[in-house]
């Protein structure tokens, strides 16, 4: 349902919120290659990010992304709507431009249910939830064994 771009998103936000009681920045290079995100593509992702005030940067030879006192209370809902908008709980899943219960598409009122819940679950969880996930072992962020046991 979000696209690839918001769950790089969410996971660059995650990666900077595991470090943040070190107040540490962390350069894009770094960034992508633990979490095997194109650099470039990455790095335009967490500038937006950083326009929208979910996460900071600074610049030059000590610059880098870092965590600010809102990050970690962050709802996901936020990072969606920065990064898809809210409308991808609207788009039909077929694809028509008009799917509403007044005129819908045969998958309408299956997965009109489903929206609604993918929708309060983006608003519930915050970037917190997700942290703790990963701290506790219950779930990683990148496919890279080395960087899961690290953090």
């Amino acid at each position: 349902m979000i696209s690839k771009t918001c769950g790089y998103a969410i996971r660059g936000i995650v990666f900077l919120s595991l470090e943040q009681n070190k107040s540490t920045k962390h350069g894009i290079l770094e960034i992508a290659e633990d979490l095997q995100i194109p650099q470039h593509f990455l790095g335009k992702i967490l500038q937006d990010l950083v326009r929208r005030g979910i996460i900071s940067s600074i610049k030059g030879p000590h610059g880098g992304f870092f965590v600010n006192s809102k990050t970690i209370d962050t709802p996901l809902i936020e990072v969606v709507e920065a990064i898809d908008g809210l409308g991808i709980f609207k788009k039909c899943f077929l694809g028509r431009e008009e799917c509403s219960s007044i005129n819908p598409c045969p998958l309408h009122d299956e997965f009109d249910g489903c929206r609604s819940a993918i929708f309060k679950t983006f608003e519930n969880l915050k970037i917190s939830d997700l942290v703790k996930k990963i701290d506790i072992g219950d779930s990683y962020l990148s496919l890279n064994k080395e960087f899961a046991t690290e953090i």
